[in-house]
C-alpha cells in the first residue's frame, strides 16, 4: 500500500502522515526533510546558493540516507544525523531556491521512488509532489488544505510565537514559501486531479488522522 499525502505548509501533513503510517502499520518518508537535508549539506559545503549550476554540479555529491520509522523518522547527510540542524532558519530560508533546482529534484525523485519501492508492507510518502510526479501510480492520495489565518497560526505555534507580529510574519512567510512552490516549474506543488481532498481548517489534528485512515482504509478494502 503506497500512500501519497500532499499539501502546503501548516496543514498538519507531517504530524497526519507520520500517525496515519503508524495507526496503519505503514512506513513513513518525510521528502521535505531530504531536501531540507540537501540544502543543509550545500550550506555547509560552501555551494553559492545564488548560483542554480553550482547547486545542480552539486546536487549528486551528498549521501541521503533516511529512515523511514514513524516514531523515529530519522536522517542522515554523509553519516551524520542532521534530524536537528536541518530545521533551522538557515536552511528554511534557502530550501525552496536549492528544491526548485532540476538537478536537485532528479536526484532526490530518484531517491523516494527507490524508498517507495523497498518498503516492505506499504508506506506513507508525504510532500508536495508525491501524487503528481513521485509516485502519480500511488494506491492512494490526501491533498491536505486549510486556510491562511489556520495555517499560519498552527505555525507560529510550533516556533513559539502566538503575537500578532509573529503571526503575521509566519503568514508571509508561508506565502513566500507557497508562491516558490507552486511557481517553480519543475513538480510544483499541486493537486493530483485523482486526490482527495481534506480541508484541516476546522478539524483537530485527531479529525484529520481519522479522516485520513478511513479514507485509506476504503481504498485498501476495494
Amino acid at each position: 500500500m503506497i500512500v501519497g499525502i500532499d499539501g502546503p505548509s501548516g496543514t498538519g501533513k507531517s504530524s497526519t502522515s507520520k500517525a496515519v503510517a503508524a495507526k496503519l502499520g505503514l512506513r513513513y518518508l518525510d521528502t521535505g526533510a531530504q531536501y531540507r537535508a540537501i540544502t543543509w549539506w550545500m550550506l555547509h559545503n560552501g555551494i553559492d546558493l545564488t548560483d542554480p549550476a553550482a547547486i545542480a554540479a552539486a546536487a549528486g555529491r551528498p549521501e541521503i540516507v533516511s529512515g523511514t520509522d514513524p516514531a523515529a523518522p530519522a536522517i542522515t547527510v554523509d553519516g551524520q544525523d542532521v534530524s536537528a540542524p536541518i530545521r533551522g532558519q538557515e536552511v528554511t530560508s534557502a530550501v525552496s531556491a536549492v528544491s526548485a533546482v532540476p538537478e536537485v529534484r532528479a536526484r532526490i525523485t530518484a531517491l523516494q521512488r527507490e524508498i517507495a519501492r523497498q518498503a516492505q508492507g506499504g508506506i506513507v510518502v508525504e510532500g508536495r509532489d508525491i501524487g503528481t510526479t513521485v509516485l502519480p501510480d500511488a494506491d492512494a492520495k490526501i491533498f491536505l488544505t486549510a486556510s491562511e489565518e489556520a495555517r499560519a497560526a498552527r505555525r507560529s505555534g510550533e516556533q513559539g510565537g502566538r503575537d500578532a507580529q509573529s503571526l503575521a510574519a509566519t503568514r508571509q512567510a508561508l506565502a513566500r514559501r507557497d508562491a516558490a512552490d507552486s511557481g517553480r516549474k519543475t513538480s510544483p506543488l499541486a493537486k493530483a486531479g485523482d486526490a482527495i481532498e481534506v480541508d484541516t481548517t476546522e478539524l483537530t489534528l485527531e479529525q484529520v488522522i481519522e479522516c485520513v485512515v478511513t479514507l485509506i482504509e476504503e481504498k485498501r478494502s476495494r
